[in-house]
C-alpha cells in the first residue's frame, strides 16, 4: 500500500463519520444507538474480522507458527462461531475493534520509515488513537453504548464531534495529496 493511499483512505473513513455525526438524522441516531447489540452488524464486523484474521493465520509463513496453522487455523475458526453462538452481545464492538487492529499494520507499514514526509505523522497520530479506542473498546464494549448515550443526550456533542471528525478527514484526505 502506497502512503498516499494509506493516508487517503483513514481520511475517507474519518470523513464519512463525521458527515453521518453532522447530519444526525433519527435514522443516524438509531442505527448508531443499535449497532453495538445488532446482529447485521456483528455479521459484517465481527465476520469480517474473522475472515481477516483467519486468512491472515492461513497465510503464516514456517518462521511464524506456519508448520501449526492448520491447527490454529481450526481453532481460532471454533472461538469465533462459538462467539457467535454463545456470546454475541456487543460482538458488533469487538468486531469493530479487531478491524481497527487488523487494519492498523498495513496502513503502519505504508508510513514506516518515510522520514522524509513528516505530514504522514497527521494519518500515524489517527492510527495510534484508534489503536488505543480499539484496545479499550475491545475490553469493555459496553462503553460504546454509554458513549452513544452520552453523545446524542444533546445535539450539539455530536454535531461537534461530526465537526472534528470532518475537518480532520479533509486534513488527512488532502494531506494524501502532499507525498
Amino acid at each position: 500500500m502506497t502512503l498516499t493511499l494509506a493516508t487517503l483512505l483513514p481520511g475517507i473513513v474519518l470523513l464519512v463519520l463525521g458527515v453521518l455525526f453532522l447530519v444526525g438524522n433519527s435514522a443516524i441516531v438509531t442505527s448508531l444507538k443499535a449497532l453495538p447489540r445488532s446482529r447485521v452488524a456483528t455479521a459484517v464486523f465481527f465476520g469480517g474480522a474473522t475472515l481477516w484474521f483467519l486468512w491472515k493465520i492461513w497465510t503464516l509463513s514456517e518462521a511464524d507458527f506456519g508448520e501449526y496453522r492448520k491447527w490454529l487455523f481450526v481453532g481460532f475458526a471454533g472461538i469465533a462461531v462459538g462467539s457467535f453462538i454463545y456470546v454475541p452481545d456487543f460482538l458488533a464492538v469487538r468486531g469493530l475493534a479487531a478491524l481497527m487492529l487488523l487494519a492498523a499494520t498495513p496502513l503502519l507499514d505504508a508510513a514506516y520509515m518515510e522520514y522524509t514526509h513528516p505530514q504522514r505523522l497527521w494519518m500515524v497520530s489517527a492510527v495510534f488513537v484508534g489503536i488505543s479506542l480499539a484496545i479499550y473498546l475491545g475490553a469493555a464494549p459496553f462503553r460504546l453504548r454509554d458513549f452513544f448515550g452520552w453523545l446524542f443526550s444533546t445535539s450539539t456533542r455530536s454535531r461537534a464531534l461530526g465537526g472534528f471528525l470532518t475537518v480532520y478527514g479533509l486534513l488527512l484526505a488532502a494531506v494524501a495529496f502532499t507525498y
